[in-house]
């Protein structure tokens, strides 16, 4: 198979080329995208160039293009409303339709926040209704690669995401360990507010691995969601790291009601995606879900 990775660079795109690499009982050639990261093994590509594009698709055949690349800061989307466009909308409108004259599976990358949080849990086929313009941008996204008339298309729906990742600040999550090891005197208040869902990278790449390695292939469904089902306050995640790593958590300070600081994007309250119709698929080894605690003891190395 050969398998194509937009933002293979970031959390989750690294962690999707890890596992069609070196993860699965198949050899896959694969074709790792960055832009803004150049690292070994990395194809640099501006995403929004589409002759470039085309050029590279045209010449590498892929079966599957996986589309991690996206803006998934909220608070930078927002500054930035014509990039994040570019970024989140026209470039998989694109991709899709690259789709439809190679004859490539698309699985575009989406998220919880395009829906508005007040009646979770949320199935694949529920109405969409995000709250700020990263959730906008990401549901345009996915009704302009679901409109492309025979493109294979899959829309993938996950929560906030944690996992190996070049820096803490990657990973809203993982950014979440600096702030409890930082032991200066420096106060932080923390959202107690917002329920989040949060989802190890690692668990998706091996099920997307599974799922694209499947024989007979299994019809997939246009709109699929992935999630770990355990809840947690990002405030309630600073209080699994402070025990996980022994220290005092008196200086994260809980905050019970929405975000209201200047500058602060709104974000929904529970975005809990159902994921049974993903379960039925019936793909070997399930969701393969981590515990978060658990995860992050063997991560760390704590005994």
């Amino acid at each position: 198979m050969k398998v194509i990775i937009t933002g293979a660079s970031g959390v989750l795109g690294s962690a999707i080329h890890h596992a069609f690499t070196n993860n699965t009982n198949q050899i896959h050639t694969v074709l790792a995208l960055s832009h803004t990261r150049t690292t070994t093994g990395l194809l640099q590509l501006d995403l929004t160039h589409k002759d470039q594009v085309e050029k590279v698709f045209a010449e590498f055949k892929p079966d599957w293009v996986i589309h991690c690349a996206a803006e998934r800061r909220p608070d930078v989307a927002e500054k930035d409303p014509e990039g994040t466009q570019k970024l989140n909308v026209n470039v998989p409108a694109h991709l899709a339709a690259l789709a439809k004259s190679f004859k490539y599976t698309l699985v575009y990358i989406s998220t919880e926040y395009v829906f508005d949080g007040t009646s979770p849990p949320y199935t694949p086929s529920a109405k969409t209704n995000p709250l700020q313009l990263y959730g906008r941008t990401k549901r345009d996204g996915e009704e302009a690669v679901l409109a492309v008339d025979g493109a294979k298309v899959v829309v993938l729906r996950v929560p906030v995401l944690y996992g190996p990742a070049p820096k803490n600040s990657d990973s809203a999550v993982n950014i979440l360990l600096d702030i409890v090891q930082d032991q200066s005197g420096k106060q932080y208040k923390m959202d107690h507010y917002a329920t989040k869902y949060p989802t190890n990278v690692v668990d998706i790449a091996g099920f997307l691995a599974r799922l694209a390695e499947s024989k007979p292939p299994i019809p997939i469904p246009p709109i699929l969601h992935y999630s770990a089902a355990e809840p947690f306050t990002k405030y309630e995640m600073c209080l699994v790291f402070a025990k996980i790593l022994g220290l005092p958590h008196t200086h994260i300070v809980p905050q019970s009601e929405p975000e209201s600081d200047a500058g602060a994007t709104t974000r929904p309250r529970d975005c809990q995606l159902y994921t049974k119709e993903t379960e039925d698929l019936g793909v070997e080894g399930g969701l393969g879900l981590s515990l978060f605690e658990e995860w992050w003891i063997e991560y760390l190395g704590v005994t």
